[in-house]
């Protein structure tokens, strides 16, 4: 019976191949926006989070793809590397994001690649940042360009 269930459902995320791991990436761009985040609580926990439609500069905004993935430091030294001990810890990921669903013990979405077949399916389904998106290249202030959007 377990032969027959996808991997994402059989195979822990510490124990996944690099293939298996980076397949899970759904190709949203959702990760590469940034964030601003407040000052520290007093309590020491993290300051609210605020997320921008400003994307990094890497990051092709129709494929939602980073152009220089396998060198993307050598560009963006401080870009995150995710990995599964820093899945429980990464707050920031998206709501729809597939390590964090899996994380979270939940199933991929219908759209995901993975699950449609289709690598345009996240585009299709207008969960990718395809259209919404604009290039850290090309804005000023963050502050003008922090957005409320539901999938984030």
């Amino acid at each position: 019976m377990a032969d027959d269930l996808p991997f994402w459902k059989t195979v822990p995320l510490a124990e996944m191949t690099p293939e298996q791991w980076e397949s899970l990436c759904d190709g949203c761009g959702k990760c590469c926006l940034h964030k601003l985040q407040d000052d520290d609580n007093e309590d020491g926990t993290p300051g609210e989070l605020h997320k921008t439609n400003v994307a990094c500069r890497l990051l092709d905004l129709n494929s939602c793809k980073c152009s220089k993935y396998p060198k993307r430091w050598d560009f963006v030294p401080d870009c995150v590397q995710l990995f599964p001990q820093f899945i429980p810890k990464a707050y920031w990921l998206p709501s729809t994001c597939a390590y964090r669903l899996i994380h979270e013990g939940k199933d991929l979405e219908w759209w995901h690649p993975l699950v449609s077949g289709d690598t345009d399916s996240i585009h299709k389904a207008r969960m990718s940042l395809r259209g919404r998106a604009i290039s850290e290249r090309k804005v000023g202030m963050l502050e003008y360009h922090i957005v409320d959007w539901p999938d984030l």
